[in-house]
């Protein structure tokens, strides 16, 4: 019968049917076959339960907090700012592109937002300096697929309400991660524009500079609250939120590029994305729910054992999964579904809860990226007006150093464990 739900959920979505439905028809159909009928008062009831969490309270205002900043400017200042960093590196826009995707996940914790708010604004600036545009749209989705990883990750908030982990442990758990995936694109990048005789960017006047980090650097104040908010225990992750929606509020005051309508419009925009995102997660709660009374996490369980073992091979085996599962279904509707039923495969083999939060959310996040269905690409075609095609060849390349990542924070736990750890102590 899991067999079947998921056969059922890939089926429909292959038709077209958008996810929130496959997931709620797949496992009403299930739930219907099992023999109970008389008890549909269940779907509603897993459902609230589902979303019922002061960590998904938070969801919303990390969402508004972003788009926010979106509706400020702080993009602009952003990529000014990573211009003063590094531009005067070889390939130097591709390598500021890192950077801001960098700080922009700080804020807006969302691979796509990362895409929809920079990417124009990347791609732009690159075009105009001679860079391909296909590797100028490239390099923007691949430094997206650090937004889940570093935190403030929406991603995360998801992962530790499901695994009963702490949120602030998540979010220290994926700045060494995301810290490596930034070094080694800009390895690649530094590569590829050697090879290719990408330019350098002239350095600014010294007193350019100063007032564009100037500018730039109140930017990291929404992520900087978010962070020592939660990770001191100063705030709750929901408090956090609100904070950081509030800051990017009063700096949109002080740049005086705030109105009405920009407000009005961010509220809209993520009013619309925060309800899309809760009713997945309550439909895949109920899906998870009727996995769990058909015994799936326990069969699959049994049957991993009889594969192997070895803890190692079993992160390769789960990494290979998660790797081909994110080329086909969205990084969030994957989580939902698999996490209630991976968990106690992990626990049985003494994998650590947070360790698999961060690989399984960055196996998944490089399928935004990956072809042949990675929703980054989509986006960044529709951004840079550039065809699929191209932007798929030209980001192959960029997908072997994050892959790289991938599997040595599989295979070396300390990664993802030491920082948190070291600032809140081992767990009992």
């Amino acid at each position: 019968m899991p067999a079947f739900l998921f056969v059922l959920f890939i089926g429909l979505m292959a038709l077209g049917v958008p996810v929130t439905m496959a997931i709620g028809a797949s496992a009403l159909s299930v739930f219907a076959m099992s023999g109970f009928t008389d008890a549909l008062y269940v779907l509603p009831q897993q459902m609230l339960e589902g979303i019922d969490s002061p960590s998904m309270m938070s969801i919303p205002f990390f969402i508004l907090a972003g788009n926010l900043m979106n509706a400020v400017g702080v993009t602009d200042r952003i990529f000014s700012l990573a211009l003063v960093l590094v531009g005067r590196f070889r390939g130097g826009l591709a390598q500021v592109s890192v950077i801001a995707a960098a700080i922009f996940s700080g804020i807006s914790g969302s691979a796509l937002a990362d895409i929809a708010g920079l990417g124009a604004i990347e791609v732009k600036a690159m075009r105009e300096r001679g860079y391909p545009a296909e590797f100028a749209a490239a390099v923007s989705v691949a430094s997206s697929v650090m937004a889940p990883i570093m935190p403030p990750s929406i991603a995360f908030i998801v992962y530790a309400s499901m695994a009963n982990a702490s949120v602030a442990r998540m979010f220290m758990a994926g700045i060494v991660p995301a810290t490596l995936l930034a070094i080694s694109l800009m390895v690649c990048n530094r590569i590829i524009a050697g090879r290719r005789g990408y330019p350098r960017e002239e350095a600014m006047p010294f007193d350019l500079a100063v007032r564009t980090v100037i500018a730039g650097l109140p930017a990291l104040g929404a992520p900087a609250i978010i962070l020592i908010g939660t990770m001191g225990g100063y705030t709750t992750v929901g408090e956090a939120g609100i904070l950081a929606s509030v800051y990017s509020m009063l700096l949109g005051f002080a740049y005086r590029s705030i109105n009405l309508k920009k407000v009005w419009q961010a509220i809209n925009d993520t009013v619309s994305v925060t309800a899309l995102i809760m009713v997945i997660i309550g439909f895949s709660h109920f899906m998870s729910w009727v996995l769990a009374i058909q015994q799936a996490p326990q069969h699959l369980a049994a049957l991993v054992l009889t594969l192997t073992q070895s803890p190692t091979v079993l992160m390769l085996l789960l990494v290979a999964f998660l790797l081909f599962i994110g080329c086909f279904i969205e990084s969030a509707p994957a989580k939902l579904i698999l996490v209630p039923v991976l968990l106690p495969v992990i626990d049985q083999f003494g994998i650590d809860r947070v360790q698999f939060g961060v690989v399984m959310t960055l196996a998944l996040a490089l399928g935004i990226a990956h072809p042949p269905m990675g929703v980054g690409l989509f986006v960044v075609t529709r951004v840079s007006n550039v065809s699929l095609e191209r932007v798929t060849m030209a980001v192959l390349p960029l997908l072997i150093p994050l892959l790289v990542v991938l599997i040595v924070v599989a295979l070396i736990p300390s990664l993802s464990t030491w920082l948190p750890d070291l600032v809140m102590g081992a767990p009992s």
